[in-house]
């Protein structure tokens, strides 16, 4: 039986594709970036036709680079940027606009009417979320309001809706197969964690027509085969789940208690709460971490929007760095408490504020002020973020923590992964292989095949490489985060002065 594994790990910035043994190691793996569009003030689309291309290619590239063929592969597992919106024609596949990516701020009008009619207690005792332009729903509505005819066509059955992940499946499958799993659909605003289906109450509250939805299955099942003219042969698709959620899993971490948290574009924290959903006091997420074999496992979340997006900001926008990687040399050469604090709500705030009219500031600037400091505050800015969250997480009575799992591009930064284990007082361990979004799809793909028989196995696979304990002083930790709440504070006023 094929062992290989391969991971279509589909991002808000790339795609890449992956090719896993059975150990879990990487035999070879392919990306590509591509464009970010912002056609107005807190817009963000991508092109889903690019998005589509890209995704073949670094398949195709991946397979190449492992010398394997498509009849070597187990199964494909997708993983994705969750909530970005998608509609196509159910008869030919074509996007009717580009795709409204989980950053774009255009419904927080629609979002803000909602709360003010008082629909949010309602809507988060079934979907664990708050109402907030991040999630998919009030972008589906926008998209059915504002294309030419989408409405009508959508009322005649003829469009679908998907996040990413539904998209390339149809792709893949030749346009056979409209399904998604429950750990994207949960993010959706439609869907109901407690019942896990689609709800008619929040359909008719968002005036989404059923017929656009996908199908919803467990996060490790026969999601389709891709359609054979794609690979030279057709490969089951049988592992799916949102990037954070397969994070997650990639991380092992399926005892209750057991917390990761992603560096990547934005940061996201996400603590398994077991097989019951932990309501959030302080304006955290309860969430689908996974289902297996129609058991779900609830998690707690936190979303920090702009993470590593702070630094290709820094790089692209600015320009005070050729390189994102030139930020650990500058941040050693500088000292952690210049008092320079980057707040980057660039599309607004996250976890635990939601405020989506925020806007980035620069705060505590002197004469003496250069690049180093200013890109040493974008790391800690990461660092800070995650302490609210943990600190939220804390309020909300979900345990002490010992140490934190983290994964994404910027755990490379060995400055970085130091200053967030001392600003928040607990031990960071960093894993063996870091790309854990693309290895959880990648297991859940395998659990589904037989290449593993169950969570034990996966959970013995799981090695640090490296561990960060804390050394700050209490006394200089608190300074330096109530200094980080200031600014924060000035930020959401509107007083940045």
């Amino acid at each position: 039986m094929p062992a290989h594994l391969l991971a279509i790990d589909q991002g808000t910035t790339s795609s890449r594709a992956i090719v896993f043994d059975a150990a879990g190691r990487v035999l070879a793996q392919a990306q590509q970036e591509f464009r970010q569009h912002f056609p107005r003030d807190g817009w963000v689309e991508h092109d889903g036709e690019e998005i589509w291309q890209g995704v073949l290619q670094v398949c195709r590239a991946a397979l190449s680079q492992a010398g394997l063929e498509a009849r070597q592969i187990a199964a494909i597992g997708i993983t994705n940027q969750r909530e970005t919106t998608l509609v196509w024609e159910a008869a030919s596949g074509a996007l009717i606009h580009p795709a409204i990516v989980w950053q774009d701020r255009r419904t927080a009008a629609a979002c803000a009417a909602l709360k003010s009619a008082g629909h949010e207690p309602r809507v988060a005792a079934k979907t664990g979320l708050l109402l907030d332009p991040y999630f998919s729903a009030t972008k589906l509505r926008w998209l059915l309001d504002q294309v030419p005819g989408a409405r009508e066509r959508a009322e005649r059955g003829e469009l679908r809706f998907g996040t990413v992940d539904s998209f390339l499946l149809w792709r893949l499958t030749g346009g056979r197969v409209h399904r998604t799993d429950a750990s994207n659909a949960a993010r959706t605003l439609l869907f109901d964690i407690h019942t896990q289906r689609w709800d008619d109450e929040l359909l008719a509250l968002f005036d989404i027509p059923p017929s656009l939805l996908p199908e919803v299955l467990d996060c490790a099942a026969e999601f389709g085969s891709t359609d054979p003219a794609l690979f030279g042969a057709p490969i089951p698709i049988r592992g799916m789940a949102g990037d954070q959620q397969a994070a997650l899993f990639g991380q092992a971490c399926f005892a209750p208690g057991m917390l990761k948290s992603t560096y990547g574009t934005g940061c996201f924290m996400i603590r398994n709460t077991g097989a019951t959903p932990l309501v959030s006091h302080h304006r955290l997420l309860t969430t689908v971490g996974y289902r297996l074999q129609g058991e779900t496992t609830y998690a707690l979340e936190g979303s920090i929007f702009v993470a590593g997006a702070a630094l290709q900001w820094l790089r692209d926008g600015i320009r005070l760095i050729a390189h994102a990687s030139d930020s650990e040399a500058l941040a050693e050469q500088t000292d952690a408490a210049s008092g320079v604090y980057l707040v980057p709500a660039f599309t607004g705030l996250g976890a635990p504020y939601w405020d989506p009219q925020a806007r980035g500031a620069i705060l505590g600037l002197t004469r003496d002020t250069g690049i180093k400091e200013i890109v040493t505050a974008g790391l800690q800015a990461v660092c800070y973020q995650s302490r609210d969250l943990l600190e939220a997480m804390r309020l909300d009575g979900a345990g002490a923590l010992t140490a934190l799992r983290v994964d994404g591009g910027m755990v490379a930064n060995n400055w970085l992964m130091q200053f967030l284990a001392d600003i928040l007082g607990v031990a960071v361990e960093r894993p063996q292989v870091i790309e854990t979004t693309a290895l959880g799809v990648a297991s859940l793909a395998g659990l589904q095949s037989g290449v593993y028989q169950d969570l034990d196995e996966l959970a013995t696979r799981w090695q640090a490489s490296q561990r960060y304990l804390p050394g700050m002083a209490e006394v200089r930790r608190q300074a330096l985060y109530a200094g980080w709440q200031d600014a924060v504070r000035r930020v959401r006023s509107g007083d940045v002065g």
